[in-house]
């Protein structure tokens, strides 16, 4: 991939709030006006991420140019159809092939797809909404981007 690229990583449940939605765009905002940032990588399963997403297309009246691309963590090959239902809220969207065979660990490894591919990550992690019960997928993503020396932007 060419070009400065964000990705987001969150919580599936997050508080959301107007000033939560006001304080994203201007986070948003700041890589594209500062750092000319032009693509966003979103996944999917996550409040955070479509929350991420509504203010990018917001944000695509202000910056036509910028990219969204949805990176599938589910369905290595999808039909015309279903790409273009997708094509209605994204510019592209593709299943990264080192995914493929990795079943239950498909969402870590798109997270890092992502996070491998970005010069950005926009988290929102917050402990008392991690899961108790499990790891949690937000802080294994978190953890990985800060290994491998990401610019990362955190939102709480």
């Amino acid at each position: 991939m060419k070009g400065n690229i964000c990705c987001f990583i969150g919580h599936r449940t997050i508080i959301e709030t107007e000033k939560l939605k006001t304080h994203l765009i201007k986070i948003i905002e700041k890589p594209v006006t500062d750092e000319n940032v032009d693509t966003f990588l979103f996944g999917s399963k996550s409040r955070f991420n479509s929350l991420c997403l509504e203010a990018v297309t917001e944000m695509k009246e202000k910056y036509p140019h910028l990219k969204r691309i949805y990176v599938r963590a589910e369905y290595p090959y999808i039909s015309e159809q279903y790409k273009n239902y997708l094509l209605e809220n994204y510019e592209n969207t593709y299943y990264p092939e080192r995914i493929m065979n990795s079943g239950r660990a498909a969402y870590v490894e798109r997270n890092y797809e992502m996070i491998d591919n970005s010069h950005f990550c926009i988290v929102y992690y917050n402990e008392q909404s991690a899961p108790t019960t499990r790891k949690s997928g937000t802080k294994i993503a978190l953890n990985y981007a800060v290994k491998q020396g990401k610019n990362i932007i955190r939102v709480l």
